[in-house]
């Protein structure tokens, strides 16, 4: 499988890095030519929320139109790259309120998403809107509530997002307890 490959140059001195296996080591690491620096390349952590407004079958989800690319127009929840110095929670909270201007009360963890095939994690807070007015910031262009039936499905921006939400709303109409749920995805 093809991974994304962060380093070109060595960030601590500037030099050209190579791939190769270190000697303790078990698989390929961007190596400095020069200092010989080890870089370690980690999963970017993408945390957001699933926000929801009202309970039971008549409750509708927040989405926001993205304003950036990648996938500009199209509708996502709102979630972002994890910061260093926040949590998961800390994250995902911020990510809400700069993306669609909306408070919340964080519930537990709803999804966990591995997307290997771009080095990444995706976790979704389950999330009650404490009120339907939204401030959305400019990374959106929009930010509004959908029942189940309204959900733009052809136009949501990632798989992830998909996923998240085809597992609430089956979960709800199935009357299951909220869960964690956990996927793979292309």
């Amino acid at each position: 499988m093809w991974l994304p490959r962060r380093f070109k140059h060595c960030p601590s001195c500037g030099q050209a890095v190579e791939y190769r296996v270190p000697a303790d080591d078990n698989r390929e690491r961007a190596t400095c030519t020069a200092c010989a620096t080890v870089h370690y390349e980690n999963p970017i952590n993408v945390v957001g929320t699933l926000p929801v407004w009202g309970e039971g079958p008549d409750a509708q989800v927040l989405l926001c139109k993205r304003a950036i690319e990648p996938r500009y127009g199209l509708w996502t929840l709102p979630a972002g790259f994890l910061e260093l110095g926040e949590t998961a929670a800390e994250g995902a909270l911020r990510e809400t309120d700069e993306e669609a201007g909306a408070q919340i009360e964080l519930l537990p963890l709803y999804s966990l998403m591995n997307v290997v095939s771009v080095g990444q994690i995706h976790l979704y807070y389950r999330a009650r809107l404490l009120s339907p007015e939204f401030n959305p910031g400019p990374e959106t262009l929009e930010a509004r509530l959908f029942h189940e039936h309204e959900v733009p499905w052809d136009a949501l921006a990632f798989r992830t997002v998909r996923e998240t939400l085809r597992r609430f709303f089956e979960d709800r109409r199935l009357g299951r307890p909220f869960s964690l749920h956990s996927a793979d995805i292309g």
